[in-house]
């Protein structure tokens, strides 16, 4: 899952990153709220973790507006210290969902972590069958069917297809494909995803006809659209 963190702190956003990265997530740390919020405007993201002492835009108004930015399930876990009892109150009325009191332990803040992001995208935990109308994703053995055939994808467009439905209307960045599908490969050309995009659209026939338009969102990315009912 892609995470943003934002603390004042170099330091300290370096390393909750190195722990969430670890834990296989994709973690982007920022000192400022205006970078913070700057980011969410152009990318992607699942999950929002914030100091809740930040010094350039209240921590409850930053709250509000990467609420504008995020995706409805995204949780907000908010960071205080041992004697901030107030800002415990004020972050969950704020509409937080948790928080973690510093000095952070690694352990606790993987635990937390991955408890909240379960509750809030339960289809992509463990589930072993995923279906979008006509489609069917076996996540297990990375089985892709339509209409009860299997359809010849590779691995690669296997992840990639699935991204596209789990995000179905929402327009997906070249970056956060590239971070999803691609993970640790940097040197990707941009004519292998195209090409990538291409064989997805094909194999799955992702056309009006049938129900979805997979199209290119100009100087961004794509988005998969549904149609009709």
């Amino acid at each position: 899952m892609r995470i943003v963190v934002l603390d004042k702190e170099r330091n300290q956003t370096d390393l909750i990153c190195q722990v969430l990265s670890s834990a296989g997530h994709v973690c982007h740390g920022f000192q400022t709220g205006k970078d913070a919020l700057n980011q969410l405007r152009r990318e992607n993201y699942d999950m929002l973790i914030l100091d809740w002492q930040t010094e350039d835009i209240n921590a409850a108004e930053l709250l509000r507006r990467a609420r504008e930015r995020l995706p409805e399930p995204a949780p907000v876990i908010f960071m205080t210290t041992t004697s901030g009892e107030d800002d415990i109150v004020a972050g969950l009325a704020a509409g937080a969902n948790d928080y973690l009191v510093k000095p952070l332990r690694r352990s606790e803040l993987v635990t937390r972590v991955q408890a909240m992001l379960r509750r809030a995208y339960p289809a992509q935990n463990g589930a072993e069958q995923l279906q979008f109308g006509q489609y069917v994703f076996e996540t297990r053995p990375g089985r892709l069917l339509r209409d009860g055939l299997v359809l010849d994808v590779t691995h690669k467009e296997f992840s990639l297809a699935l991204l596209f439905f789990r995000n179905i209307g929402r327009p997906l960045s070249r970056a956060y494909i590239h971070e999803t599908v691609w993970i640790r490969e940097t040197d990707v050309p941009s004519r292998t995803m195209d090409t990538h995009v291409s064989r997805v659209r094909n194999k799955l026939q992702l056309k009006p006809e049938n129900g979805f338009r997979l199209v290119p969102v100009y100087s961004y990315g794509y988005r998969l659209e549904k149609l009709g009912v």
